[in-house]
């Protein structure tokens, strides 16, 4: 199955329904973890763009697991001093994750 590239593609889709219902449900948990304000942009200032990815997920038997729908900021666009003084994203390797809990598993710590 072909992924759609964008918004526009997703119109015509055979599988519009459900690319419009994770785009939807991404942009409630976008409102629900307020990961950003909206505001009004100042004069002089060009807003940064964004774009939607839009990913299948299969599973090991090639059938549909999952439809992914992200919107993420193009980034590039920005200038340093000017649209922003730092970026931080937070990410997490799951392998570490499952490291640690093995090490506090093993030592018989607690975890808070």
């Amino acid at each position: 199955m072909d992924e759609p590239k964008s918004v526009i593609e997703i119109l015509s889709h055979p599988e519009k329904n459900e690319w419009m219902k994770v785009m939807k449900e991404e942009l409630e948990s976008i409102k629900t973890n307020k990961v950003w304000d909206l505001v009004d942009l100042p004069l002089g200032y060009k807003a940064i763009g964004n774009k939607r990815v839009l990913k299948v997920k299969h599973k090991m038997d090639g059938s549909i697991k999952i439809y992914k729908a992200q919107l993420v900021a193009k980034d590039f666009t920005r200038e340093d001093e000017i649209d922003y003084e730092e970026a931080f994203s937070p990410g997490v390797m799951f392998t570490s994750i499952r490291l640690l809990l093995a090490i506090i598993a093993r030592l018989d710590m607690k975890l808070h």
